[in-house]
């Protein structure tokens, strides 16, 4: 099916002053955002619909995306969150049959503006030389020096505050209401899976919105706790770490991913930083030291832990590294049933080398709960 508008021009316009020209897709307009960019082949869908990516504008580096289409069995939340997408061939027509529709309505359906026909293996080794920055993308403004001066007013992610703006406004539950495998989870932008792979587990699970009041977490009488993924700099969330502090006193288990593995990291004194360019795809290699197998993870972070500072922690162990870049992929602490990592295990659409982390989560759970 042809696109209304296969021949409106587009333009991106990067914060070091890089121009590329391409076609319109998705909504015509203007967006902003840090840009960044996904490894992935496959499960386009889940990568858009992650709260990890509010915020940014996003190169997709496999040549042909929406060529399977889209359906909603494939979203990871209520919407898409990134704030943009830049690819190479992004398509129109799609072959998969149980597919509801195509990524061109499905983008335009939810406002989302595009550009295609960008030399994104150029794009992608520019950003990983110079490093993440901010950028501009139009299909409506063509003039270069106007949204140069749009770009110039975007602010940096560096000190940006997200979470609660992708967090569920009111808790809701997820699981079995019987099961004693109550688990509280704090809501910085969680992925549908991730709360599947729990009550898959026999968990009972409520989500939280991120900013909740430790009175109302503990009125759930939860047996362990869960700190979720999301977008944004861990280091302005001063009220999760502080929220995250009075919870390790419970002694109960705890298990954080990505941002959650960055706010563990905080609160016991553990600086973040700005990553050059960050991590996200679905082949990222990762070993966990405590068994000395490797696993292929999926990834979507731009901030990391401090590996100094946390090898220099007497109270906390680094369980897991990146092998690409020796990175600190997880942590636990000691004597406590508390533990984290920086990808994402639920791993969707795959590969599933990690979800044993909600097994091992799920066994502390039970192993400390009262006889």
């Amino acid at each position: 099916m042809p696109s209304s508008h296969v021949s409106k021009p587009a333009i991106l316009i990067l914060q070091d002053g890089t121009i590329h020209h391409g076609k319109a897709y998705g909504k015509i307009g203007t967006t902003t955002g840090e840009i960044c960019f996904n490894t992935g082949m496959t499960g386009y869908q889940e990568v858009f619909t992650d709260p990890s990516y509010f915020g940014q504008v996003l190169i997709m580096n496999s040549v042909h995306i929406g060529n399977y289409g889209v359906k909603e069995e494939d979203v990871e939340s209520d919407g898409v969150k990134i704030r943009g997408l830049i690819g190479r061939n992004l398509e129109e027509q799609f072959s998969r049959i149980q597919a509801s529709g195509s990524l061109d309505d499905y983008l335009k359906t939810n406002h989302i503006v595009c550009i295609e026909g960008v030399d994104t293996r150029a794009l992608v080794t520019h950003v990983r030389v110079k490093g993440a920055m901010n950028c501009i993308i139009s299909s409506e403004i063509l003039d270069v020096e106007d949204l140069k001066k749009k770009l110039a007013l975007v602010p940096d992610m560096d000190g940006l505050e997200l979470a609660s703006a992708v967090s569920t406004e009111t808790p809701y539950v997820v699981g079995d209401p019987t099961s004693p495998l109550r688990v509280a989870v704090l809501d910085y932008g969680v992925k549908k899976h991730i709360l599947k792979c729990m009550a898959d587990r026999g968990a009972y699970v409520k989500v939280f919105p991120a900013k909740t009041a430790l009175d109302d977490l503990r009125a759930f009488y939860p047996a362990g706790y869960f700190l979720s993924n999301g977008p944004g700099d861990p280091a302005s969330m001063g009220y999760a770490v502080q929220t995250l502090q009075e919870l390790l006193k419970e002694e109960k288990p705890l298990f954080g991913i990505c941002l959650g593995h960055q706010l563990l990291a905080l609160a016991h004194g553990i600086p973040t930083f700005k990553m050059h360019h960050g991590h996200r795809g679905l082949n990222h290699p990762v070993k966990n030291l405590l068994s000395g197998k490797c696993e292929i993870t999926t990834q979507n972070h731009g901030f990391g832990v401090d590996p100094e500072a946390v090898r220099k922690n007497e109270n906390v162990e680094v369980t897991h590294i990146n092998l690409n870049d020796q990175s600190i992929e997880g942590i636990r602490v000691k004597n406590k049933p508390v533990f984290s990592v920086q990808y994402h295990p639920e791993s969707t659409p795959g590969p599933h080398d990690s979800r044993y982390l909600f097994d091992e989560f799920i066994d502390l759970i039970r192993q400390h709960q009262p006889a």
